[in-house]
């Protein structure tokens, strides 16, 4: 959710190099762009709203620069509205990420002292909190002073073309500094910053960095001198593209085979350990928001189905009026691809106060969560540009799948299932199988609503097939336990409601089926994804019988109906309207 980046440099940069830097952070999401840079004492910006195109500065080059993809939060998407913002002077430049909780009783006050506004924006807020404390403080004071006035969570980046510094503070949204030859970058990303150099500072909350002639760390609110920690960082997929694929979204499900032999391969004594810690702990928690908390919920049927062990699972939005019960005996587990999920960090920082023993599972090494736990987890699934997760669920599973069979001593099977799971999702990408998948696609894109059931451990795949085919279809697809249909979905049932069954060879079987003829009885459409076919459905998609490891398996066809339905709908999968791939405000 919105990108961060930017350059001070002593060689001359041009103004498309920062749009270079933005467009490697799209996949986060955004509504509009702008860029500023210096230009002698002046500030040139460039503000448009929609995807990414060419600066239309001059001059081109600079050796000062910042540049922001804004995702919508306070004010419409306007240009206006778009980052970078100015102070009433036009000497300070601001981009932001997170909410200015307290921004219209500070813009009041600067209101009073004559300050004029131009957006509708918390973050302009910011650019003149700055300019009124330069009356009496250095550039970097004047930044520190002013972010310890604001409240919530935010990362700010501040460009002063005076003093031809950035300064930037956090207390939320990342920010990594990257150390190149007489030149520094900034970036919410590594992806930004790895096409430059590989030394990194990661920057921790409330702390700020002097971007100049040199770095200079400090600690926030007093701004006491800290020694940098530089880190060197590896992104082996900086920018591979989408190769020979029309999208992202398809290019990383048709990457899930080799992720979980992967997996299999490759994760026995890291997945080993940490079912020694759950063993050892007084009470397990799986935290993790949308495609990740449904991955938490088929962990707690998996631990349940195979190791007999409870775990306790919940939205973790909701987690923070759950945890009373936290104790230092505790295990929080928190799952999110990007690791810099706001709903997920704050839940594990509460955890943390209470001393409770944290670990990540994520697919972002050096990610807020990844740097705040105790133990972590790497999915190693690769980059996943598309705003919905595919992949990354797919290993979350596969991980959860292992950890299981640990727990009951079998690893060995799980580490088999994972290989079989991915010959089976090899078939399912055979033309074949893809072409019953797009004519269904096809059939589906003229309706309005289509429900998904399931029960046991494939309940948590309807709820994420139906959170995907409204992700990037925008059809209203509502996933439901199928013993709940009786209890009022079933009202919704007319003649032609597409509705798509879970149906494995489990002891949900005969149930399912049951809620399947009710549904037709109604005159509903059943599209059934099972290991046979049934005269109750109309339309059949086969997923092979593979025990435990069918919730790995029996979810892709569902990632590739969403994909194929939104495609034929003219719609791009990648950058679904309204949604930002890194949620990094509540």
């Amino acid at each position: 959710m919105c990108g961060i980046f930017g350059f001070v440099s002593d060689n001359k940069r041009s103004a498309n190099e920062i749009l270079k830097g933005l467009k490697l952070l799209e996949y986060r999401g955004y509504d509009s762009w702008g860029v500023a840079v210096k230009s002698g004492k002046e500030i040139l910006v460039d503000k448009n709203i929609g995807k990414i195109g060419n600066a239309k500065l001059k001059p081109r080059q600079s050796n000062l620069g910042i540049g922001h993809t804004r995702w919508a939060t306070h004010g419409g998407v306007t240009i206006e509205n778009a980052h970078p913002h100015l102070d009433c002077k036009q000497n300070v430049a601001v981009v932001h990420n997170g909410i200015i909780e307290n921004y219209q009783e500070l813009k009041q006050s600067l209101i009073k002292k004559g300050h004029q506004f131009i957006s509708e924006t918390d973050t302009e807020v910011f650019a003149h909190l700055v300019e009124e404390f330069l009356k009496t403080d250095g550039f970097a004071t004047a930044v520190r002073l002013a972010f310890n006035l604001i409240e919530g969570l935010n990362a700010v980046v501040v460009m002063n073309s005076l003093s031809s510094e950035i300064v930037a503070a956090k207390t939320g949204s990342p920010l990594i500094v990257g150390v190149g030859d007489k030149e520094f970058f900034i970036s919410s990303d590594c992806l930004g910053i790895a096409q430059y150099t590989k030394k990194v500072l990661f920057l921790k909350d409330n702390e700020m960095v002097i971007l100049g002639k040199d770095l200079v760390l400090i600690s926030l609110p007093k701004g006491n001198q800290l020694t940098p920690q530089f880190e060197e960082i590896e992104v082996k997929e900086a920018d591979k593209g989408k190769g020979d694929y029309k999208h992202f979204m398809l290019k990383e499900i048709m990457e899930e085979p080799q992720i979980l032999e992967n997996i299999g391969k490759n994760y026995k004594d890291i997945v080993q350990d940490l079912g020694g810690k759950i063993k050892n702990a007084y009470g397990t928690y799986f935290v993790g928001a949308g495609t990740a908390f449904y991955a938490c919920l088929a962990g707690t049927y998996l631990f349940s189905k195979i190791a007999k062990v409870h775990v306790n699972t919940t939205p973790a939005s909701e987690f923070n009026y759950l945890e009373d019960f936290l104790t230092p005996k505790s295990l929080v587990i928190g799952l999110s691809q990007s690791g810099e999920t706001i709903d997920v960090i704050e839940p594990l920082q509460m955890a943390k106060q209470k001393k409770a023993k944290i670990v990540a599972v994520t697919n972002a090494k050096g990610s807020t969560i990844y740097r705040m736990a105790d133990e972590k987890i790497l999915l190693n699934a690769g980059t996943e540009k598309a705003v919905a997760s595919t992949k990354a669920y797919l290993a979350k599973l596969a991980i959860l799948l292992m950890l299981a069979f640990s727990m009951k001593g079998e690893i060995g099977k799980a580490q088999r299932l994972l290989q079989q799971a991915a010959k089976e999702i090899r078939r399912i990408f055979s033309p074949q199988y893809l072409s019953k998948i797009q004519e269904l696609a096809k059939l589906m894109k003229l309706k309005e609503h289509v429900f998904i059931i399931g029960r046991g451990m494939s309940y948590p795949s309807a709820l994420e097939g139906a959170l995907k085919i409204r992700e990037v279809s925008y059809l209203h697809a509502e996933g439901i336990a199928g013993g709940e249909l009786k209890h009022g979905p079933i009202a919704l049932i007319e003649k032609g409601t597409q509705c798509i069954v879970f149906a494995p060879n489990d002891e949900t079987y005969a149930a399912i089926m049951s809620n399947a003829m009710e549904i037709k009885a109604r005159g509903g459409v059943i599209i059934g994804l099972s290991f046979k076919n049934s005269e109750v459905f109309d339309y059949f998609l086969e997923v092979k019988d593979l025990r435990e490891a069918t919730i790995l398996t029996q979810i892709v066809p569902l990632q590739l109906l969403a994909y194929y339905i939104a495609v034929s709908k003219g719609f791009d999968p990648d950058k679904p309207r309204n949604l930002a791939k890194s949620v990094t405000v509540r």
